[in-house]
């Protein structure tokens, strides 16, 4: 990249704006006891304001030396047990997980300038979960999944049309096709933080962290 092609980018970048709407207000000292309410209320908000897939998220996970990684999936649900999640367990963050069973989730909702970050323990569940995920979604979803190989190396993109026809023709001929590799994970979280930006840079952080089988609050500066 040239110089006048690095300045244009510069240019560009420094003319986003970041926030241009009026922002909620968050008093932490009306917060819930523990985080799930909370995020099942800012979530709610979220797709009350028009956030567009608010239920897309990252993962970060470790490889075996250590390394960071990050991609962005689909939530599958919210409950007592944690945030879950799926994969193909052959996968690159399947593989990843197994190895380093702990990592971190990240939202972000621009319309209402929040972010949630959560970090824990991951654990997979078993076959007959993992398959009731996969047959609860769309035909597309389990097509996707019957295609396999996930995070392999792909030869040509007419190799990916050939496998992908002849998945969604197995995905459509039989809509409880398993996929044996397909697990649902849950992450159980021991530390959950959640940020409401201010236009000010006021920004308010109330972070949720496990203490003796409960959860501590704390606010942090921003």
């Amino acid at each position: 990249m040239d110089n006048d092609q690095q300045e244009t980018f510069r240019r560009l970048l420094r003319a986003q704006r970041v926030w241009d709407t009026t922002l909620p207000g968050f008093d932490p000292a009306g917060a819930p006891g523990a985080p799930l309410p909370l995020f099942h209320r800012w979530f709610a908000e979220a797709v009350a304001a028009g956030q567009r897939e608010p239920h897309t998220m990252t993962l970060a996970t470790v490889d075996e030396p250590g390394r960071p990684d990050v991609r962005t999936l689909m939530l599958h649900d919210v409950d007592e047990r944690g945030w879950h999640f799926a994969s193909h367990a052959t996968s690159a963050k399947g593989r990843q997980l197994a190895a380093h069973p702990y990592a971190a989730l990240g939202f972000y909702w621009a319309t209402q300038g929040r972010q949630i970050r959560i970090r824990g323990k991951v654990s997979a569940g078993g076959s007959t979960e993992s398959q009731a995920d996969l047959h609860a979604r769309s035909t597309g979803a389990l097509a996707a999944a019957l295609t396999g190989r996930q995070s392999e190396i792909l030869g040509s993109q007419s190799e990916l049309a050939d496998a992908s026809q002849a998945a969604w023709e197995r995905a459509q001929a039989e809509p409880d096709a398993p996929v044996p590799t397909w697990t649902r994970y849950v992450l159980d979280p021991y530390e959950v933080e959640f940020f409401q930006g201010d236009e000010q840079r006021r920004h308010v952080r109330l972070r949720y962290r496990r203490e003796n089988g409960g959860w501590a609050t704390e606010l942090l500066w921003p």
